[in-house]
């Protein structure tokens, strides 16, 4: 088929790469001229794992094509999926101008003759946004099209093996020709028997917000369920096996942690808080999500000042971990800004290491960056000399097996904050560590060295 997608951010870029490799013709689409330059070139703009080789691939087999002619892409396209930006505004309300956008540009370069075209919301837009965009279309045009839903459930790390072995695929319709065209479209990646669920757009459109909230609520429950551990002396990591072999339960998102971040998680959210509260439907228990949220992502800072106290002021922590998770380089809504800003704000210096958000560092923490609070490192052992103590607040497969003796020997005193619970307390204790989880009881109770000047 050829397509189009529109927008080349996380969600365009990965389906546009992945549809080409089943052999559709493909036109990613973007007002960005400089993203577009460096794609063609062969430059991707973010951390996939295993993105780059797909679109090498594809560029050079002439499946796949970059373009700022937005007009031309839609108009040239069978199918036009549109993959932008949906931003939250002050309110929590997803910002629909982009997609919007895109619909009229569809509407105003509808061809005079030719098949019918299939237009997909692809971002995550609030239910009626495909009314929405039907209405902006057919301002423009008196022919006949289609509008579809179809949501994304791409995991950051995972996307490429998320799209091409998918759970399953969603598509919102309301005609049996768009239900045909994207079963036809969608089947190289269901062969495995995976289903293809079509519903109505309605149903399509709340599926992708309900999809995150849920995931979203099972990690809120735990770091609650983490605060009663902590508070009773239990451990989170027990009960967590103890619910998640209940097959109604299982075990997937019932990790305690320092919170949840990331580009979809709390968009999403709040845009669905603010939908149910549009429709006069009680919004109280993802208001408790986001709240538990909130607080989860300063509990090491808590934790930090308790050992130490409010005025950090002459002492220095490293830090492993900048990304909201590993395997990306995405730090929206990323615990470690909570954190980083919250050891600064009490006085302290922070050195920091991740694989691969040195860059997103760089741009989230211009400031700290500029007046010397923080300083990134190249190597994750360069923050660790003369530290007051290593906070872990990002699970990167470099972090799991560490040579403990090395940090241990580095630091001022040995001390671990471990926001991911990485490691076993009882090792830790052993090893010489006084260590701080989450949700477990705390180990090795040494007291702190005094600060140090600068």
């Amino acid at each position: 088929m050829r397509i189009a997608v529109v927008g080349t951010g996380y969600v365009g870029l990965v389906a546009g790469a992945c549809l080409a490799e089943t052999g559709n013709d493909v036109a990613c689409a973007d007002i960005d001229a400089v993203k577009i330059g460096r794609l063609n070139a062969g430059e991707i703009p973010i951390y996939e794992p295993g993105l780059e080789p797909l679109v090498e691939r594809n560029l050079r087999e002439g499946r796949l094509s970059f373009t700022t002619d937005v007009a031309a892409a839609v108009r040239e396209a069978e199918v036009v999926f549109i993959a932008v930006g949906t931003p939250p505004g002050e309110d929590g309300s997803a910002d629909l101008q982009h997609v919007l956008a895109v619909a009229e540009t569809v509407g105003r370069n509808m061809p005079a003759e030719g098949p019918e075209k299939i237009v997909i919301t692809k971002s995550t837009v609030p239910v009626g946004t495909a009314a929405r965009v039907r209405q902006a279309i057919a301002r423009h045009t008196g022919r006949p099209f289609h509008v579809c839903s179809n949501p994304e459930f791409l995991k950051e790390g995972a996307a490429v093996q998320d799209f091409m072995k998918p759970d399953r695929v969603v598509v919102g319709v309301d005609s049996a020709f768009a239900r045909d065209r994207l079963g036809e479209l969608y089947a190289p990646f269901v062969r495995s028997g995976n289903p293809i669920l079509f519903m109505d757009i309605a149903s399509a459109e709340i599926t992708k917000y309900a999809a995150n909230a849920m995931l979203a609520t099972r990690i809120s429950f735990m770091n609650t369920v983490a605060s009663l551990c902590e508070a009773v002396g239990a451990d989170v990591n027990h009960v967590r096996k103890g619910i998640g072999t209940d097959a109604r339960i299982g075990p997937g998102f019932l990790f305690a942690g320092i919170g949840y971040g990331g580009s979809c998680f709390p968009k999403d959210v709040k845009a669905l808080v603010h939908t149910l509260r549009a429709v006069g439907v009680d919004p109280a228990i993802l208001d408790g999500v986001e709240s538990v949220n909130r607080a989860q992502k300063g509990l090491l800072v808590r934790r930090v000042a308790e050992r130490y106290g409010e005025d950090l002021a002459g002492r220095t922590f490293a830090v492993w971990g900048l990304s909201f998770k590993p395997e990306t380089d995405d730090m929206r809504e990323a615990p470690s800004l909570t954190i980083v800003r919250g050891l600064c704000e009490r006085g302290a210096r922070v050195r920091a290491h991740d694989p691969e958000a040195r860059h997103e560092a760089e741009r989230y923490l211009a400031d700290l960056l500029a007046d010397g609070s923080v300083e990134l490192c190249e190597r994750s052992y360069d923050c660790l000399d003369g530290a007051d103590a290593l906070l872990v607040l990002t699970e990167w497969q470099p972090y799991r097996v560490p040579d403990f003796e090395r940090i241990r020997l580095a630091l001022r005193e040995p001390v671990l904050f471990d926001g991911r619970n990485l490691w076993e307390p009882e090792r830790m204790a052993a090893l010489g560590f006084a260590y701080v989880s989450v949700g477990r009881p705390a180990v090795g109770a040494a007291e702190p060295a005094a600060a140090s000047a600068g």
